[in-house]
């Protein structure tokens, strides 16, 4: 008997390490130029949109989103039609995965929200579907106006806090929408983007739970978090929809995610 439960414990535990490597956070990710677009800058943005293991670096494939715009000026713009489907790895991954890219000419000063709604990801290690409804807000030329403003996507985080012209160790502040309705309760993975224009240098987490940083959402469906590095940070609200796909014919759950792209600089 003891012979026999040695051996289940001994099972269990190395079933651990498999279990960690397939838990890291998945992230839907719209990386810009820049995020704040000054005088002397120039008014053509170019953007990156992926699905990623930010802080990892790890690819997945990412098929032609559903839709991909911008809303400025309290108006929505189609960009589907301007996406180019682009090729992207980790260092240690050995093969290319699909991401897509684009640019943006600004014309006219304001805020603005770029977002994706992607074709839903099977992912196979969570038996379920995934679909990230990813926003980022850049401002151009000084005028502070629809940041706060919602796309009316089926889950969504609003900014509470200015989303841009953040110093290193700042809080970001934002409330969790699904469906229009404030999500309570819900978990928030926080990843930073090792990937950040200007990282002095790749950060490896000292174990598991260092990768992805975790808070929840209050009553209201605020969280709060400080960003305690310069660079390109993500929020992931995530949920269970009430609605299923079907893979290999078996309907199958959806987890559907509302993910914010913040950057900071540190303060010289």
């Amino acid at each position: 008997m003891r012979i026999k439960q040695i051996l289940t414990l001994a099972t269990v535990l190395a079933s651990i390490p498999a279990l960690s490597s397939t838990g890291q956070a998945h992230f839907g990710v719209i990386v810009p130029s820049d995020d704040i677009i000054s005088q002397d800058d120039s008014k053509k943005l170019q953007l990156e949109v992926k699905f990623i293991h930010p802080l990892e670096m790890h690819y997945m494939n990412m098929e032609k989103p559903k839709q991909f715009g911008v809303q400025t000026a309290g108006k929505k713009i189609d960009l589907l039609p301007t996406l180019a489907e682009a090729k992207g790895k980790a260092p240690g991954q050995d093969k290319n995965f699909a991401m897509w890219k684009t640019e943006y000419q600004i014309k006219r000063p304001g805020d603005y929200t770029f977002y994706v709604e992607p074709t839903p990801y099977w992912e196979p290690a969570e038996d379920s579907f995934i679909v990230h409804y990813t926003k980022v807000c850049v401002n151009a030329l000084g005028l502070e106006e629809g940041w706060d403003e919602p796309v009316g996507l089926e889950t969504e985080i609003i900014p509470m806090t200015r989303p841009y012209g953040f110093w290193t160790n700042n809080i970001f502040t934002g409330q969790v929408l699904v469906k229009g309705k404030p999500a309570a309760g819900a978990k928030v993975e926080i990843e930073y983007l090792n990937e950040s224009p200007g990282n002095p240098g790749i950060i490896k987490a000292p174990s598991d739970p260092y990768s992805t940083q975790v808070v929840k959402t209050d009553a209201n469906g605020v969280f709060s978090y400080a960003m305690p590095r310069a660079g390109w940070w993500g929020f992931a609200a995530l949920s269970e929809a009430d609605w299923k796909l079907k893979h290999d014919g078996v309907e199958k759950g959806v987890e559907i995610g509302a993910v914010y792209w913040v950057h900071t600089v540190d303060m010289k």
